[in-house]
């Protein structure tokens, strides 16, 4: 089967995603062999593809937001031959630790991740643990749903976790794939949402999805912020984020890989009560959740369409910010 694998990690200049033949995996007890459908590009893919993760498997295949057709189960598998399912980023947990047992199984130490730990759905089929796929809502295309699995469930997470009042005023920094679906749930909750993004075309997006306002991201806001969320890898992003901030509100900070933050000044950024949040991975309950919701709700997810052969053009086009909304590779 056709495949990518990150051989060298570093800028996607040098090259490290390659093409590479591998032999069609074999289900495990509790694994699904699937046939990739669908896979989004994500920013994590970008961070394992430059080395701005650590390795952990060398060769790694990416991909985390898969969209399959299930061909072949191993022993003790509730999910069937013919069943459309997502793959996302957790892939195992230990289901024993103090994380674990208090509903955080997405701090677990000893938790594994689908295109880092394991070969992942840059390729014609991958290997996922039945446990951890997700059923997918009806009445969408393999290519809206692909989003919708890291982009989406990560979106949702560091929404909840930026505690939006009703009715709220919400700025978000940074509007790629995972802002612009986070943005659309924020709407529908009646949220009036200000995106701050450098690139004129992602502004563009956010004000015909119903954003109320959009700027450059060190624009002054129109209006005191009651919650945050930075979707940009940039720390310097932060204290801009919290200088808009209203008394008591919160900012989220949703990235896994994240550039240093600048020196914060007490009574400009954090005095009032003001506080800053990380967003770690997900559970599978939180996923489950917002893809109830995106079944429910007219969720618009904009896509740019690649085929597999391309997807190094494709993390390429998203580290230079060529990409509006989300990029998704099919097979061709």
């Amino acid at each position: 089967m056709r495949a990518w694998s990150v051989t060298a990690p570093g800028p996607m200049a040098s090259g490290p995603l390659r093409p590479v033949d591998r032999e069609l995996p074999v289900p495990g007890p509790g694994e699904l062999l699937l046939r990739v459908r669908a896979c989004g590009v994500c920013r994590t893919d970008l961070h394992v593809a430059e080395g701005d993760l650590p390795v952990h498997l060398p060769g790694v295949t990416p991909g985390h937001e898969i969209v399959a057709e299930v061909v072949a189960t191993g022993p003790g598998c509730l999910h069937s031959p013919g069943d459309r399912v997502g793959v996302a980023w957790l892939r195992h947990t230990c289901g024993s630790c103090t994380y674990c047992r208090r509903g955080a199984e997405n701090l677990c130490p000893r938790s594994l991740y689908t295109g880092w730990d394991a070969h992942g759905g840059y390729a014609d089929y991958a290997v996922a643990p039945d446990a951890y796929v997700y059923d997918l809502p009806a009445g969408r295309t393999d290519a809206e749903l692909a989003p919708l699995l890291c982009a989406g469930i990560i979106g949702y997470r560091a929404l909840r976790r930026a505690e939006l009042p009703p009715g709220g005023r919400l700025g978000i920094w940074g509007f790629g794939g995972s802002a612009h679906l986070a943005a659309q749930v924020a709407l529908a909750e009646g949220a009036e949402v200000h995106v701050f993004t450098r690139a004129p075309a992602a502004r563009t997006l956010a004000l015909e999805l119903g954003a109320a306002w959009a700027g450059d991201s060190f624009d002054a806001s129109p209006a005191p912020l009651d919650s945050a969320i930075v979707f940009a890898p940039a720390g310097e992003l932060l204290p801009a984020a919290l200088e808009r901030l209203d008394r008591g509100g919160t900012l989220a900070v949703a990235g896994i890989h994240l550039t240093d933050v600048p020196v914060l000044n007490y009574q400009r950024h954090l005095f009032q009560e003001r506080q800053v949040r990380s967003v770690t991975a997900n559970t599978r309950a939180d996923g489950q959740e917002f893809l109830r919701l995106a079944g429910r709700l007219p969720i618009k997810v904009s896509t740019t369409p690649y085929d597999l052969s391309d997807a190094d053009r494709a993390l390429a086009d998203l580290a230079a910010d060529r990409i509006n909304g989300a990029a998704v590779l099919l097979p061709g």
